[in-house]
């Protein structure tokens, strides 16, 4: 058996490429990743999030977006094209390309977390992320169950953790001043 040549897109071919595709997909150093569809409970939380982000930031200089904003991490040795579920920043928007469809200084990310991206998202796609130096705080949200998890950057950049496990808790957004209950967050889903 031999092996198959696979070809590594640049860049720029993902982004063309990407643009006209029906479905979206992830991009790391050349390989593109295809994105499965999501369930009705991840689809209301991602809504129930930025609508209770949007209705607080529509007086200061911030933006929520869902899942259709890519996102681009680089570094010396990656660069990674991803679509969070929901993503915010504040003051001058940095994007890559003129189209404003990839954003570069995200403050918060927020990713829900299904059974087959859940390891992915705590692992590797959090590492990636890390290397964002915008980024402050990423928030995990479980869609079968109560849970959210915020990881929050020091200064110092070290990242503290908070769990929240009741609907009846509140989730400070520190980076944004803004606040969401639990309750908010799983509206029509638990």
């Amino acid at each position: 058996m031999s092996a198959q040549y696979q070809t590594r897109l640049s860049d720029v071919d993902y982004l063309a490429q990407e643009c006209l595709a029906p479905e979206k997909s992830e991009f790391l150093n050349g390989e593109i990743f295809a994105m499965a569809g999501a369930t009705r409970a991840h689809n209301q939380i991602t809504s129930n999030l930025v609508i209770a982000l949007g209705s607080q930031l529509l007086n200061k200089p911030c933006s929520v977006y869902a899942s259709d904003m890519k996102v681009h991490t680089r570094s010396e040795s990656i660069s990674k094209y991803s679509y969070p579920d929901v993503v915010a920043t504040c003051g001058v928007e940095q994007f890559e390309d003129d189209h404003a469809t990839v954003l570069l200084n995200p403050l918060l990310i927020i990713e829900v977390l299904s059974d087959s991206t859940e390891a992915y998202d705590r692992g590797l796609k959090f590492f990636h992320y890390q290397l964002i130096p915008s980024l402050r705080e990423y928030l995990l949200v479980a869609q079968d169950y109560c849970r959210v998890e915020q990881y929050y950057r020091q200064a110092d950049q070290q990242w503290v953790y908070s769990e929240y496990h009741e609907l009846s808790d509140t989730v400070m957004i520190q980076t944004l001043g803004c606040e969401v209950k639990v309750a908010e967050i799983y509206r029509r889903v638990l």
